[in-house]
Protein backbone atom coordinates (compact mmCIF):
# COMPACT_ATOMS: atom_id res chain seq x y z
CA UNK A 1 0.00 0.00 0.00
CA UNK A 2 3.22 2.74 1.11
CA UNK A 3 4.71 1.63 -2.31
CA UNK A 4 1.46 2.61 -4.34
CA UNK A 5 1.25 5.28 -2.34
CA UNK A 6 4.51 6.62 -3.05
CA UNK A 7 4.45 5.99 -6.90
CA UNK A 8 1.57 7.59 -7.40
CA UNK A 9 2.84 10.70 -5.62
CA UNK A 10 5.97 10.44 -7.44
CA UNK A 11 3.88 10.27 -11.04
CA UNK A 12 1.91 12.88 -10.36
CA UNK A 13 4.96 15.29 -9.60
CA UNK A 14 6.26 13.83 -12.82
CA UNK A 15 3.73 14.52 -14.56
CA UNK A 16 3.89 18.53 -13.56
CA UNK A 17 7.36 17.83 -15.57
CA UNK A 18 5.89 16.87 -18.92
CA UNK A 19 4.20 20.95 -19.24
CA UNK A 20 5.76 23.50 -21.14
CA UNK A 21 7.97 25.20 -18.72
CA UNK A 22 10.43 22.70 -19.27
CA UNK A 23 12.32 22.24 -22.26
CA UNK A 24 11.89 18.97 -24.92
CA UNK A 25 15.01 16.94 -23.44
CA UNK A 26 13.79 16.98 -20.26
CA UNK A 27 10.05 15.99 -21.25
CA UNK A 28 11.24 13.29 -23.26
CA UNK A 29 13.04 11.98 -20.01
CA UNK A 30 10.35 12.48 -17.82
CA UNK A 31 8.22 10.24 -20.72
CA UNK A 32 10.90 7.66 -20.91
CA UNK A 33 11.02 7.01 -16.75
CA UNK A 34 6.64 7.06 -16.52
CA UNK A 35 6.31 4.43 -19.48
CA UNK A 36 9.35 2.37 -18.54
CA UNK A 37 7.88 -0.91 -16.58
CA UNK A 38 10.53 -0.67 -13.76
CA UNK A 39 9.17 2.54 -11.70
CA UNK A 40 13.15 2.86 -10.63
CA UNK A 41 14.42 5.57 -11.98
CA UNK A 42 11.06 8.00 -11.84
CA UNK A 43 11.24 6.97 -7.96
CA UNK A 44 14.80 8.12 -7.41
CA UNK A 45 14.48 11.06 -9.22
CA UNK A 46 11.16 12.45 -7.49
CA UNK A 47 10.89 10.84 -4.51
CA UNK A 48 11.78 14.05 -2.88
CA UNK A 49 13.20 17.74 -4.03
CA UNK A 50 17.46 17.96 -4.04
CA UNK A 51 18.02 18.87 -0.69
CA UNK A 52 19.97 22.62 -0.17
CA UNK A 53 21.75 22.73 2.96
CA UNK A 54 24.57 24.66 4.52
CA UNK A 55 26.86 24.09 1.45
CA UNK A 56 24.52 24.14 -1.06
CA UNK A 57 23.19 21.64 -3.35
CA UNK A 58 24.86 17.79 -4.56
CA UNK A 59 23.03 15.44 -6.46
CA UNK A 60 22.82 13.18 -9.52
CA UNK A 61 22.77 15.12 -12.83
CA UNK A 62 19.62 14.02 -14.70
CA UNK A 63 15.79 15.36 -14.97
CA UNK A 64 13.58 14.85 -11.58
CA UNK A 65 13.27 17.41 -8.06
CA UNK A 66 15.79 15.18 -6.69
CA UNK A 67 18.98 15.67 -9.56
CA UNK A 68 20.55 18.31 -10.60
CA UNK A 69 19.75 20.38 -13.61
CA UNK A 70 19.02 23.56 -15.01
CA UNK A 71 15.43 23.82 -12.59
CA UNK A 72 16.66 22.91 -9.45
CA UNK A 73 19.84 25.58 -10.29
CA UNK A 74 17.66 28.12 -10.90
CA UNK A 75 15.03 27.51 -8.06
CA UNK A 76 18.27 27.75 -5.71
CA UNK A 77 19.01 30.59 -7.42
CA UNK A 78 16.06 32.12 -7.34
CA UNK A 79 15.75 31.65 -3.15
CA UNK A 80 19.28 33.03 -2.55
CA UNK A 81 18.49 35.84 -4.62
CA UNK A 82 15.17 36.60 -2.41
CA UNK A 83 17.35 36.13 0.61
CA UNK A 84 20.13 38.52 -0.20
CA UNK A 85 17.80 41.17 -1.37
CA UNK A 86 16.47 40.60 1.89
CA UNK A 87 19.35 40.76 4.05
CA UNK A 88 20.95 43.81 2.04
CA UNK A 89 18.42 45.58 1.28
CA UNK A 90 19.62 48.75 2.74
CA UNK A 91 23.01 48.46 0.15
CA UNK A 92 22.44 50.53 -3.15
CA UNK A 93 23.87 47.33 -5.22
CA UNK A 94 23.88 44.05 -4.20
CA UNK A 95 27.26 42.00 -6.03
CA UNK A 96 27.86 38.21 -6.80
CA UNK A 97 30.83 35.91 -7.83
CA UNK A 98 30.06 33.04 -9.97
CA UNK A 99 32.58 30.31 -10.72
CA UNK A 100 32.31 26.66 -11.84
CA UNK A 101 34.41 23.40 -12.13
CA UNK A 102 35.37 21.75 -15.55
CA UNK A 103 32.30 19.01 -14.41
CA UNK A 104 29.96 18.20 -17.72
CA UNK A 105 26.87 20.62 -17.99
CA UNK A 106 29.11 23.00 -14.84
CA UNK A 107 29.47 26.07 -17.72
CA UNK A 108 25.82 25.97 -18.36
CA UNK A 109 24.55 25.60 -14.79
CA UNK A 110 27.12 28.97 -13.92
CA UNK A 111 25.42 31.17 -17.03
CA UNK A 112 21.92 30.20 -15.91
CA UNK A 113 22.74 31.10 -12.34
CA UNK A 114 24.26 34.21 -13.27
CA UNK A 115 21.16 35.04 -15.63
CA UNK A 116 18.76 34.84 -12.69
CA UNK A 117 20.72 37.03 -10.32
CA UNK A 118 20.97 39.44 -12.78
CA UNK A 119 17.13 39.44 -13.20
CA UNK A 120 17.01 40.16 -9.73
CA UNK A 121 18.83 43.59 -9.93
CA UNK A 122 21.91 41.68 -8.34
CA UNK A 123 25.23 42.40 -9.78
CA UNK A 124 27.20 39.50 -11.14
CA UNK A 125 30.87 38.63 -11.27
CA UNK A 126 31.18 35.59 -13.61
CA UNK A 127 34.45 33.94 -14.21
CA UNK A 128 35.40 33.61 -18.36
CA UNK A 129 35.97 29.67 -17.72
CA UNK A 130 36.85 26.95 -14.80
CA UNK A 131 38.44 28.03 -12.10
CA UNK A 132 39.39 26.30 -8.18
CA UNK A 133 37.04 27.44 -5.48
CA UNK A 134 39.02 28.89 -3.09
CA UNK A 135 39.75 31.62 -6.39
CA UNK A 136 35.62 32.47 -5.97
CA UNK A 137 36.21 32.37 -2.31
CA UNK A 138 38.80 35.12 -3.01
CA UNK A 139 36.69 37.04 -5.80
CA UNK A 140 33.52 37.51 -3.28
CA UNK A 141 36.47 39.49 -0.86
CA UNK A 142 38.05 41.04 -3.44
CA UNK A 143 35.12 42.62 -5.62
CA UNK A 144 33.07 43.07 -1.74
CA UNK A 145 30.10 40.90 -2.98
CA UNK A 146 27.57 39.90 -0.66
CA UNK A 147 27.27 36.14 -1.82
CA UNK A 148 29.17 33.49 -4.23
CA UNK A 149 28.22 30.64 -5.91
CA UNK A 150 30.24 28.01 -7.65
CA UNK A 151 29.29 24.89 -9.36
CA UNK A 152 31.22 21.92 -8.93
CA UNK A 153 30.64 18.60 -6.98
CA UNK A 154 34.14 18.46 -5.11
CA UNK A 155 35.43 15.21 -5.61
CA UNK A 156 32.39 12.85 -6.04
CA UNK A 157 31.87 11.08 -9.37
CA UNK A 158 31.39 12.16 -13.05
CA UNK A 159 27.65 11.35 -13.06
CA UNK A 160 27.71 14.42 -9.75
CA UNK A 161 27.72 17.81 -10.10
CA UNK A 162 26.74 20.42 -6.90
CA UNK A 163 26.42 24.08 -6.01
CA UNK A 164 28.48 25.68 -3.68
CA UNK A 165 27.02 28.69 -2.09
CA UNK A 166 28.70 31.13 -0.22
CA UNK A 167 28.61 34.58 2.30
CA UNK A 168 30.02 37.77 2.18
CA UNK A 169 33.41 36.76 3.51
CA UNK A 170 34.27 34.20 1.01
CA UNK A 171 33.25 30.92 3.50
CA UNK A 172 29.96 28.91 3.26
CA UNK A 173 26.65 29.33 5.06
CA UNK A 174 27.21 29.61 8.39
CA UNK A 175 23.70 30.37 11.44
CA UNK A 176 21.07 32.10 10.85
CA UNK A 177 22.04 32.71 7.20
CA UNK A 178 22.08 28.93 6.97
CA UNK A 179 18.52 27.77 7.72
CA UNK A 180 17.56 31.74 6.65
CA UNK A 181 18.51 30.96 2.50
CA UNK A 182 16.83 26.90 2.74
CA UNK A 183 13.54 28.24 3.44
CA UNK A 184 14.20 30.54 0.86
CA UNK A 185 14.56 28.01 -1.72
CA UNK A 186 12.06 26.27 -0.41
CA UNK A 187 9.47 28.20 -1.05
CA UNK A 188 10.43 28.25 -4.73
CA UNK A 189 7.46 26.29 -5.89
CA UNK A 190 6.73 27.40 -9.18
CA UNK A 191 8.94 27.98 -11.70
CA UNK A 192 7.31 31.41 -12.94
CA UNK A 193 8.88 32.79 -9.94
CA UNK A 194 12.48 31.93 -11.52
CA UNK A 195 12.86 35.61 -13.01
CA UNK A 196 15.73 35.49 -15.70
CA UNK A 197 17.41 37.60 -18.52
CA UNK A 198 19.88 37.20 -21.65
CA UNK A 199 23.68 38.22 -20.53
CA UNK A 200 23.91 40.55 -22.90
CA UNK A 201 20.58 42.36 -21.90
CA UNK A 202 22.49 41.96 -17.87
CA UNK A 203 25.82 43.48 -19.51
CA UNK A 204 23.71 46.10 -21.38
CA UNK A 205 22.29 47.20 -17.74
CA UNK A 206 25.41 47.03 -16.22
CA UNK A 207 24.28 43.93 -14.03
CA UNK A 208 27.33 41.64 -15.89
CA UNK A 209 30.72 41.60 -15.61
CA UNK A 210 33.26 38.40 -16.93
CA UNK A 211 36.41 38.09 -14.82
CA UNK A 212 39.62 36.55 -15.36
CA UNK A 213 43.07 36.99 -16.17
CA UNK A 214 43.39 40.42 -13.57
CA UNK A 215 41.76 38.52 -10.96
CA UNK A 216 43.96 35.50 -11.51
CA UNK A 217 47.50 37.27 -11.03
CA UNK A 218 45.44 39.14 -7.59
CA UNK A 219 44.48 35.23 -6.38
CA UNK A 220 48.36 33.87 -7.28
CA UNK A 221 49.68 36.73 -5.52
CA UNK A 222 47.78 36.44 -2.60
CA UNK A 223 48.73 32.77 -2.62
CA UNK A 224 52.03 33.42 -2.88
CA UNK A 225 51.97 35.93 0.16
CA UNK A 226 51.32 33.01 1.95
CA UNK A 227 54.98 31.22 2.02
CA UNK A 228 56.58 31.49 5.41
CA UNK A 229 60.07 30.73 4.42
CA UNK A 230 61.17 31.70 1.07
CA UNK A 231 65.01 30.90 1.80
CA UNK A 232 64.22 27.29 2.56
CA UNK A 233 62.59 27.31 -0.60
CA UNK A 234 65.68 28.69 -1.98
CA UNK A 235 68.18 26.57 -1.29
CA UNK A 236 65.99 23.66 -1.74
CA UNK A 237 64.20 24.19 -4.95
CA UNK A 238 66.91 22.28 -7.41
CA UNK A 239 67.02 19.48 -5.36
CA UNK A 240 63.18 18.65 -4.55
CA UNK A 241 61.36 16.81 -7.78
CA UNK A 242 57.45 16.77 -7.29
CA UNK A 243 55.32 14.95 -9.27
CA UNK A 244 51.48 16.57 -9.48
CA UNK A 245 47.99 15.51 -10.63
CA UNK A 246 45.39 17.98 -11.06
CA UNK A 247 42.92 14.71 -11.69
CA UNK A 248 41.69 16.38 -14.80
CA UNK A 249 40.21 19.40 -12.78
CA UNK A 250 40.60 23.10 -12.28
CA UNK A 251 44.32 22.95 -10.77
CA UNK A 252 46.75 22.17 -13.86
CA UNK A 253 47.42 25.91 -14.13
CA UNK A 254 47.23 27.67 -10.71
CA UNK A 255 48.91 24.72 -9.23
CA UNK A 256 51.97 24.50 -11.59
CA UNK A 257 51.99 28.64 -11.48
CA UNK A 258 52.33 28.95 -7.85
CA UNK A 259 54.77 26.24 -7.40
CA UNK A 260 56.55 28.11 -10.31
CA UNK A 261 56.66 31.46 -9.40
CA UNK A 262 58.03 30.66 -5.72
CA UNK A 263 60.69 28.81 -7.10
CA UNK A 264 60.07 25.36 -7.51
CA UNK A 265 62.00 24.40 -10.59
CA UNK A 266 61.53 20.38 -10.91
CA UNK A 267 57.73 20.18 -11.49
CA UNK A 268 56.04 16.80 -13.61
CA UNK A 269 52.44 16.55 -14.39
CA UNK A 270 50.81 13.20 -14.80
CA UNK A 271 50.28 13.26 -18.16
CA UNK A 272 47.49 11.14 -18.47
CA UNK A 273 45.78 13.27 -16.00
CA UNK A 274 46.74 16.86 -16.68
CA UNK A 275 43.86 18.37 -18.71
CA UNK A 276 40.61 19.03 -17.74
CA UNK A 277 38.07 16.71 -18.42
CA UNK A 278 34.36 16.24 -17.09
CA UNK A 279 34.14 12.42 -18.03
CA UNK A 280 37.64 11.82 -15.36
CA UNK A 281 38.48 8.85 -17.49
CA UNK A 282 41.43 7.63 -15.22
CA UNK A 283 39.51 7.72 -11.77
CA UNK A 284 36.22 6.47 -11.11
CA UNK A 285 36.87 8.95 -7.63
CA UNK A 286 38.71 12.16 -8.36
CA UNK A 287 39.41 12.06 -4.62
CA UNK A 288 43.23 12.43 -3.56
CA UNK A 289 41.91 10.77 -0.51
CA UNK A 290 41.03 7.95 -2.56
CA UNK A 291 44.54 5.21 -3.13
CA UNK A 292 43.74 4.97 -6.94
CA UNK A 293 43.50 8.77 -7.20
CA UNK A 294 47.46 8.51 -7.27
CA UNK A 295 48.09 5.37 -9.00
CA UNK A 296 49.50 7.25 -11.77
CA UNK A 297 51.17 10.03 -9.61
CA UNK A 298 52.92 7.61 -7.73
CA UNK A 299 54.03 5.46 -10.89
CA UNK A 300 55.50 8.41 -12.87
CA UNK A 301 57.20 9.41 -9.05
CA UNK A 302 59.18 5.86 -8.98
CA UNK A 303 60.79 6.18 -12.66
CA UNK A 304 61.84 9.72 -11.60
CA UNK A 305 62.77 9.54 -8.27
CA UNK A 306 60.50 11.96 -6.69
CA UNK A 307 60.62 12.94 -3.59
CA UNK A 308 56.86 14.64 -3.23
CA UNK A 309 53.49 13.77 -4.87
CA UNK A 310 50.48 16.12 -5.00
CA UNK A 311 47.10 15.89 -6.09
CA UNK A 312 43.75 18.13 -6.15
CA UNK A 313 40.63 17.27 -6.34
CA UNK A 314 38.66 18.67 -9.65
CA UNK A 315 37.42 21.95 -7.82
CA UNK A 316 41.08 21.94 -6.21
CA UNK A 317 40.02 23.03 -2.59
CA UNK A 318 40.92 19.65 -1.61
CA UNK A 319 45.13 18.36 -1.75
CA UNK A 320 46.60 15.05 -1.20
Amino acid sequence: MENDQLLQEVTAKANVWLGEGYDAETRAEVQRMLDADDKTDLIECFYRDLEFGTGGLRGIMGAGSNRMNIYTVGAATQGLANYLKEAFKDLPEISVAVGHDVRNNSRKYAEIVADIFSANGIKVYLFDSFRPTPELSFAIRHFGCQSGVNITASHNPKIYNGYKAYWEDGAQFTPPHDKGVTEEVLAIEDLSSVKTMSASDAKAAGLYDVIGAEIDNKYIANVKAQVVNQDAIDQMQDKIKIVYTPLHGTGNIPVRRVLKEIGFTHVHVVPEQELPDGEFPTVSYPNPEAAEAFELGLKMAKEIDADLVLATDPDADRLG
